[in-house]
């Protein structure tokens, strides 16, 4: 067997073992490691590469953000500002139709602005606001499916972890992919909102409505807001002005966020151990997938299969804009059955170097920050798409009394409009560069 051939193999192989639920990090490295023993025939130097690979990997000083951006979600939570943040949205959204889950989605959006993490996010807005949307009459499906999609911003509003890692792959500027995502940010915030007004006017019997809140306790519930405000600012600012670097901007944004909720009086010593020891459990979780897509990486690199990729692009005479098409395209259906970590550190290494000798129009920088900012959305929608949509499996474990069939109808309608956005922004690439 060629070595083409063995690196061709391992795909489906790979995939063989995610469908009979591997750990994806375990499926990669194994699949990493076996392929070189075959490759090299030899088990010293796989033997050897263990240690290299596994020291070089977690001696990247980059890798410390990571952490922080968990651990200031951790804090957020703690804090309470998952709470007022959908208290404040509630109360000016509440009473129009289907205003309840707008402010579910303006809540999200807020929240990750300070937490970084999608599934984090998903869950812990799940547990304030789902319980309001069925008090007001929203049905389970319809509920769950807007908190899962407005799960998704936070990996697209700054800071984000799979960001974070998408720049250490390709060496970026953090604070300009930061930036860069900003906008389309805003833009998915916005279309949830106008799915959502479309939604409940074709299905007027899936949401409620609730009394209108007087103004004075409309402004009053803004002030319990205002540390979001300045912890996003602190940091998404502080790291793009360079008063410090991304990691110390992650450690400034920890350290704020725990204070926060010390002077809340949320954060007692026991919650604190509760959160570092989850903050752990999360970090350790991607390290290993990072590690196993290393292997894997590795290997692919051996067989030239990546390079023999890009010689049969070139071959096919296709556009550049055709050819991020298809790669969009080839992320829309592996979302199906894959998470965002694991596709991003799986595909990027493959198809990085083939975008970046396509002739755009735009210097390398912009090139790789816009495409990166598409991936990172059609990375998002898979969050969502049945079968396999994480943030879909978190939410209805929190409402076991809505089948899971139910959201994947309701869900559509938000996978619709991440499409409509993905469109927008490939068409259109100056409105994620306009900041820059």
């Amino acid at each position: 067997m060629s070595m083409i051939e063995l690196g061709l193999w391992s795909f489906p192989i790979l995939l063989a073992m995610i469908f009979l639920r591997a750990p994806i990090g375990l499926a990669m490295m194994v699949c990493g490691i076996g392929g070189m023993w075959l490759a090299l025939g030899s088990p010293n130097i796989v033997l050897a590469k263990l240690k290299t690979e596994t020291y070089g990997t977690f001696s990247s000083y980059s890798l410390t953000i990571i952490p922080m951006f968990l651990l200031m979600g951790q804090f957020a939570t703690l804090s309470g500002l998952s709470t007022s943040l959908f208290k404040a949205a509630e109360n000016w959204l509440g009473h129009k139709k289907g205003g309840m889950a707008m402010a579910a989605i303006g809540a999200c959006a807020g929240f990750a602005a300070i937490c970084g993490s999608s599934l984090a996010t998903a869950a812990t807005m799940s547990k304030v606001a789902l319980p309001e949307l069925k008090r007001y009459g929203y049905s389970g499906g319809f509920s769950t499916a807007t908190l899962a999609a407005g799960g998704t911003l936070g990996i697209l509003i700054p800071p984000s972890v799979v960001l974070v890692i998408y720049a250490i792959l390709t060496e970026q500027n953090i604070a300009k992919l930061f930036l860069a995502a900003f906008v389309p940010g805003v833009l998915a915030a916005i279309g949830y909102v106008i799915t959502i007004s479309i939604y409940v006017r074709i299905y007027p019997k899936d949401a409620g409505t609730k009394d209108a809140v007087p103004y004075k306790e409309r402004f009053r519930s803004l002030i319990d807001v205002w540390p979001v405000l300045l912890v996003f600012f602190l940091v998404v600012g502080g790291i793009y002005w360079g008063w410090f670097t991304p990691t110390e901007g992650a450690a400034v944004g920890a350290a704020g966020t725990g204070l926060i909720a010390f002077a809340r009086g949320k954060l007692t010593w026991v919650l604190f151990k509760q959160s570092i020891i989850a903050t752990a459990t999360s970090t350790a979780m991607i390290f290993f997938i990072i590690l196993g897509a290393g292997f894997y990486n590795s290997f692919l690199a051996l067989t030239q299969v990546p390079q023999e990729l890009l010689v049969w692009v070139a071959e096919l005479g296709l556009a550049p804009l055709a050819i991020i098409a298809v790669i969009l395209l080839i992320y829309l259906v592996m979302g199906c059955f894959m998470d965002s970590l694991s596709m991003i550190l799986l595909t990027i290494p493959i198809f990085f170097p083939l975008v970046a000798g396509l002739d755009l129009g735009m210097s390398p920088e912009f090139l790789a920050i816009w495409f990166g900012i598409l991936v990172l959305i059609v990375v998002e929608v898979g969050l969502i798409t049945p079968p396999v949509g994480m943030n879909l499996f978190i939410i209805n474990a929190m409402d076991p009394d809505t089948k899971i069939s139910e959201t994947y109808k309701a869900v559509m309608w938000f996978v619709a409009s991440d499409i409509v956005r993905v469109i927008l922004l490939f068409a259109f690439p100056v409105i994620t560069l306009f900041f820059l």
